[in-house]
């Protein structure tokens, strides 16, 4: 059986940015409060303000680490897929 490539690759290609945009579309619609509910307790008052805004910080900056690395990650896999495909033509 014969399997068009060019055709092949634009469905492949389609399924990726719906994929992309799907993640996309959840991440960006998530709220940056990610305060435990300890340190939420440790840090209440009117007194621990700038405690209370710098432990967030630093919770939501631990935690956009290992995204941007799996990002990376995947847009170095990307470009070695993409080097092999022009290679084999």
């Amino acid at each position: 059986m014969y399997i068009n490539r060019k055709n092949r690759f634009q469905v492949s290609g389609f399924r990726f940015q719906t994929l992309f945009f799907g993640i996309c579309f959840f991440l960006i619609g998530i709220s940056a409060n990610a305060q435990c509910a300890m340190c939420r307790a440790a840090l209440a008052g009117d007194s621990n303000v700038k405690k209370a805004e710098a432990v967030n910080d630093g919770i939501v900056y631990l935690m956009v680490i290992p995204y941007l690395l799996v990002g990376i990650i995947g847009v170095l896999i990307y470009r070695m897929y993409q080097s092999k495909k022009k290679k084999a033509e």
